[in-house]
């Protein structure tokens, strides 16, 4: 079984192994690149986008600075995926995305994880496994994502989370570990801010959309 065939697998492999550095070159080169660009060459990015990326889809848009060590190719976006400055992957693993999910600034996803044992670890091994954002989620400031995990439909995480295990779909969840607050409720289409009341009929006069 070849180093890329245990990583896929999640199985314990070596990420120094020649053929897997080899391939990370050319798309770190792509991020580079991406990271360089102007603020105002929205086709060039999004072109590189398309070739960095494991899917990009429609309405995406990565604010540079974007740091992944597989340069993204193990990411996967649906549609409307917006990422403020400073998201962070190791993304050995697989990270599905799905559609009209937001980050915060300084979000970190990580799919990897090293053996407790010292032997192992020292040697550099690891393994890792991936993680899911399912639809309309939204990940505030500096989160972190760790291994496996998987954040359901609708869900809002709170700035400064570490998210260790699963979130279930439609609730407020944060913390230091993640732990779900309240369910996501009719309260939050009348309110918006501490008893602030969301005023429709204004914002549908800017934007027939709603």
């Amino acid at each position: 079984m070849t180093q890329r065939e245990r990583m896929e697998q999640g199985l314990i492999y070596d990420p120094a192994d020649p053929d897997l550095t080899e391939e990370q070159k050319a798309a770190l080169q792509l991020q580079n690149e991406y990271n360089a660009s102007g603020p105002y060459e929205h086709k060039k990015r999004q072109a590189l986008l398309k070739q960095m990326l494991g899917e990009c889809g429609e309405g995406c848009y990565l604010e540079p600075p974007f740091r992944a060590n597989w340069g993204g190719r193990h990411l996967f976006l649906k549609n409307n995926v917006y990422a403020n400055f400073g998201l962070t992957l190791v993304d050995d693993a697989n990270i599905y995305v799905g559609n009209n999910v937001m980050f915060g600034p300084n979000v970190v996803l990580t799919t990897a994880n090293h053996p407790i044992d010292r032997t192992l670890r020292i040697r550099g091994y690891q393994y890792a496994k991936d993680i899911v954002i399912e639809d309309n989620v939204w990940i505030g400031a500096n989160v972190v994502v760790l291994p496996g995990v998987r954040i359901s439909e609708g869900s809002v995480i709170g700035a400064g989370s570490v998210v260790s295990r699963d979130i279930p779909a439609g609730v407020v969840a944060m913390g230091i570990p993640c732990r779900v607050l309240r369910p996501i409720s009719e309260e939050d289409s009348i309110y918006f801010d501490h008893g602030r009341r969301i005023d429709w009929d204004e914002l549908k006069r800017h934007d027939s959309s709603l």
